[in-house]
């Protein structure tokens, strides 16, 4: 084959990719909206018509409106109630959704470093527990521990180690 032909060859290879591309595969939908109703529903997208991008940024603006750290007690991983009924928010959003998100462990200043990674570890393992007992699936949950070395108030006072015993979560 010479260059011209293998030429031609190519350049129809492209019309035809290009028209093919641009065809219409239009379809009639009469499911939709009457006429005279309101085709935008309460969350200001048209009914039956929001994408997965605009349901991940629904999702994602809903979570990043939610208490984002988790306070827990000396030495403990225990949940409290009142991050138990906060959580619950965050299950109502994550169960529906594809979001995904880091558990981030804390602890105080006081004990080895070994053992505030693993306090943190546990208190980060009690929400993630939490969360998949209640239905939010395990690969989008991952849980860290990062013990006493991001301190989230610096101080050797009660009010330092209260800040600093928690869970952050974060968004992936």
């Amino acid at each position: 084959m010479n260059k011209n032909n293998f030429r031609n060859l190519i350049a129809t290879a492209l019309a035809a990719a290009l028209l093919a591309g641009c065809a219409s595969n239009k379809t009639d939908d009469t499911s939709g909206s009457q006429a005279g109703s309101d085709p935008y529903g309460a969350s200001g997208y048209q009914s039956g018509s929001a994408t997965a991008y605009d349901q991940a940024s629904a999702d994602a603006a809903a979570l990043a409106s939610l208490q984002r750290v988790f306070y827990f007690d000396f030495d403990k991983s225990e949940l409290r109630p009142e991050v138990q009924a906060e959580l619950d928010k965050y299950v109502n959003i994550l169960r529906n959704s594809n979001q995904s998100i880091r558990l981030e462990g804390h602890a105080d200043e006081r004990g080895t470093t070994e053992y505030n990674l693993a306090l943190g570890e546990r208190r980060a393992n009690s929400v993630a527990q939490y969360l998949l007992v209640n239905g939010v699936s395990r690969d989008r949950i991952e849980v860290v521990s990062y013990g006493e070395e991001r301190p989230a108030a610096i101080g050797h006072d009660d009010a330092a180690h209260a800040q600093n015993r928690r869970v952050e979560v974060i968004l992936r």
